[in-house]
């Protein structure tokens, strides 16, 4: 039977001396590390009936002897290749608990937090400028927008997008018809709930709800691909043949994305508008034709403005976030999900920001 790795201990004048037993290796260790360490001030070390020993086990005798200054007797050859290889570590392994109060590392999270998004933000501005640059050095060349590029986009951030945005919008404005009423009939005004329908519609939740689910779809897609190109090196081959990546990759996208959003956000209000008049028409006993009319009467223009106005900048926002994310995958696939993920959540909270924004923008105006 293999002996397992043990130790012998007698006290001295300067310190307990100790002497090993069987194998000091990994497999056969056990608790000796934890018996060793309660020892206290150990002076010597006896290796001589030590069967074999390994890195393990080396490292165990070369940390004893930085901590207390043993001396190492009866080592084996092997064992002296080992801790001669092992002489110059004095690494600290331990693992020592935070002492920090909660208040003091949740500050720290936080303050990690804001540099790191601050971070982000500055890349973004300073992607947004290089694409810019790029557009004029494109108009000043005369050369053409990749037009066949855009239109391929515009299948995938618009028309694809269609089913799934037409039935969002339908059930949004669904639910907030049928909350709209259930406060209103406190006060026997069911009627009003056609103006909050329709200018939540045409003003926030359409645009809003439509610009969050084009982050989640090609915002994402747009990191994912780029990401995959900068990976299998096509980005590098393109600037080798003398192609800019700006120009081919960045550009079309978030031309279709801007191009798109006024006319998915159009679409998605007029979805909503139906959804929450066919609640009216089912729920409430409001004809179709009385919402209809109603509806002309409570949308002023300047709301169909302000979502046209909006729309073009959210476009503008997500495809730039989605760029900029796939264009900083370095290292491997890992990665491409952590910046897919990155360039979602960047996306959406930039865009509730800038729509606060406009709210409140448009209001000092006198849009209410």
């Amino acid at each position: 039977m293999v002996a397992r790795a043990d130790f012998d201990y007698s006290d001295g004048a300067d310190g307990v001396a100790v002497r090993f037993t069987g194998r000091l290796t990994l497999a056969r260790l056990g608790d000796l590390p934890a018996r060793l360490g309660e020892l206290g001030p150990i002076a010597s070390i006896d290796l001589s009936g030590v069967e074999r020993i390994d890195t393990v086990g080396a490292w165990i005798v070369t940390r004893t002897v930085n901590d207390y200054g043993a001396k190492v007797t009866g080592a084996s050859p092997e064992a002296e290749r080992l801790l001669e290889a092992l002489k110059d570590d004095k690494s600290e392994y331990r693992v020592h608990r935070d002492r920090r109060s909660a208040i003091e590392r949740m500050l720290e999270q936080v303050g990690e937090a804001s540099v790191a998004i601050w971070r982000e933000l500055i890349g973004i501005v300073d992607f947004f400028g290089a694409m810019i640059v790029a557009l004029g050095i494109q108009i000043r060349a005369r050369r053409r927008l990749r037009w066949h590029a855009v239109v391929t986009r515009f299948q995938t951030v618009g028309v694809d997008a269609l089913p799934i945005i037409g039935l969002m919008s339908v059930l949004i404005g669904v639910v907030i018809a049928q909350q709209s009423a259930v406060q209103l009939e406190q006060f026997g005004l069911e009627v009003f709930t056609i103006n909050l329908v329709g200018r939540a519609s045409i003003r926030e939740l359409g645009l809003l709800m439509t610009a969050i689910m084009v982050a989640g779809r090609s915002g994402s897609a747009f990191a994912a691909q780029i990401g995959t190109m900068k990976l299998t090196e096509e980005i590098d081959a393109m600037r080798t043949i003398g192609v800019s990546p700006m120009e081919a990759i960045v550009l079309p996208r978030v031309a279709a994305s801007t191009i798109t959003m006024p006319l998915l956000g159009f679409y998605a209000s007029i979805c909503a508008i139906i959804g929450g008049g066919v609640f009216c028409w089912v729920g409430l006993d409001i004809p179709p034709l009385t919402y209809v009319q109603r509806l002309r009467e409570i949308i002023p223009m300047h709301d169909f403005w302000i979502m046209l106005i909006k729309a073009p900048v959210f476009g503008i926002l997500i495809g730039v976030t989605g760029c900029y994310e796939g264009m900083q995958v370095r290292q491997n696939a890992e990665e491409v999900g952590k910046r897919t993920t990155s360039a979602v959540v960047a996306a959406i909270f930039l865009v509730i920001v800038l729509d606060a924004f406009f709210a409140v923008f448009f209001s000092s105006l006198g849009w209410n």
